[in-house]
Formats: structure tokens, C-alpha cells, sequence
């Protein structure tokens, strides 16, 4: 199976702020994820990681530098060809699961299904196969508020994957569940990953997540060294 880079930064800096008063986040990173790979950032709180991660979604634009996905550069896109291009390549999963609270479990799913022109039929069908995939099946009609912490993260990476991505960005996706939930969850994400050849990046402070990534990166000092 061939291999492609789906993101690459070259020489990416970003900073929060204007003139003197600019906080450097990111010094000019040069960095690329793979088709299958699996990389834990990891980092101490306000290092950049969630920075990072936004960049890597096209939600942030750096200073400096460039971001390409699949070779195309995403400062080159306008807003909306960016939106469609990131709904097609990149799925997002927060730690805090962003799940529309008057939606069932099913329609949660749906949504980026049905965002990214599928048909009401093909949508259900897609979010009744990934909610299976994460073993939901018998909570497809519950809302966020009727299912445990386990399982709304799990719905949440269901919706992550209803557009079918190449690559899923997650940050702290475990860090809210006990460490027997967030085993199951970890455990599902790698087989998915497998599955699917599905990139995976997930920012975590969880060492157990860590090493079961192909790779560890630290993010310090504005700079990325392998852990």
C-alpha cells in the first residue's frame, strides 16, 4: 500500500499578539503526517499543542510558512474551499465531546454525513455502521445527556469519521474518562486507525495514549523533538 503525506508544515511560525507585544508560540516547523500513522504531542500545558492542532486543521493560519494538505497549501484557499477540503481530509475530536444536545446519538453522526452531500438514507447508514464501529449500536437513539462520558466521547469520534477523513485530530480525547473507559477508547481508535489506514494525532498528557503511538513528539519551546 503506498504511502502519502496528508499535512506537512514548512517552516511554520505563529505568535498571539502585534509588534513587541507578540507571544511566540510556534518557531519554524518543518513536520509532516503520513497515510496510517499514529503520533502522540505531547507537551506541558500551554506549550502550543491545542495551537498546533488548530493549525493543522486550517482553523488557525500561521504567521509564517506554509501548511499543505495533500500538497495543496491552505493559505492558497479561500475560506469556503478550505471548509469543504477539511471536511474532506481531516476529522476533529475535542476533549470536551461538542455533541448537539437535542440530537440523538444517530443524528449526531449524520450531520458531517449529510454535510459532506451524502443523502438522508446514505447518512444513517454511515452513522449506524460507525456507531456499531465504536460498539453503540444499542444507544443510537439517546441523546448526549442520557449517555455516560464513555460513550458520548465515542459518539463524538463516530462524528469525527462520518465524512470518512484521512487523517483524525484529537486533543486530550481521554481526558475526561476513568482510566478503564479511556482504555476502551484507545483501543477502538487504534483498530479503526488499522482498519482504515486513518492518521492519527492526539495531544495528550495521557503516557499510557503515548505509547501506543508509532511516535511521541514533544512540543517545547516553540520547537518539536522526538520523545
Amino acid at each position: 500500500m503506498s504511502t502519502e503525506t496528508l499535512i506537512r508544515l514548512q517552516d511554520v511560525s505563529f505568535g498571539f499578539g502585534e509588534g513587541t507585544s507578540e507571544v511566540s508560540v510556534l518557531k519554524s516547523l518543518s513536520w509532516s503526517i503520513t497515510t496510517g500513522q499514529r503520533v502522540a504531542l505531547l507537551g506541558r500545558s500551554g506549550s502550543g499543542k491545542s495551537t498546533l492542532m488548530n493549525l493543522l486543521a486550517g482553523l488557525l493560519l500561521p504567521r509564517s510558512g506554509a501548511i499543505y494538505w495533500a500538497d495543496q497549501p491552505i493559505h492558497a484557499m479561500s475560506e469556503t474551499e478550505r471548509v469543504a477540503a477539511r471536511r474532506r481530509m481531516i476529522g476533529v475530536v475535542y476533549q470536551f465531546h461538542h455533541l448537539l444536545p437535542e440530537f440523538s446519538a444517530l443524528e449526531n453522526v449524520m450531520l458531517p454525513a449529510l454535510l459532506a452531500g451524502h443523502s438522508v438514507s446514505s447518512a444513517m447508514h454511515v452513522a449506524r455502521e460507525l456507531l456499531a464501529a465504536v460498539d453503540l449500536s444499542a444507544r443510537i437513539t439517546h441523546r448526549p445527556g442520557e449517555l455516560s462520558g464513555g460513550e458520548r466521547q465515542r459518539v463524538a469520534i463516530a462524528r469525527a469519521l462520518a465524512a470518512d477523513p484521512q487523517v483524525l485530530l484529537m486533543d486530550e480525547p481521554t481526558g475526561n474518562l476513568d482510566e478503564e473507559t479511556a482504555d476502551r477508547v484507545l483501543a477502538m481508535l487504534f483498530q479503526l486507525s488499522s482498519e482504515r489506514r486513518l492518521s492519527l494525532l492526539i495531544v495528550t498528557h495521557d503516557r499510557r495514549a503515548a505509547a501506543m503511538a508509532d511516535q511521541q513528539w514533544l512540543l517545547q519551546h516553540g520547537t518539536l523533538h522526538l520523545a
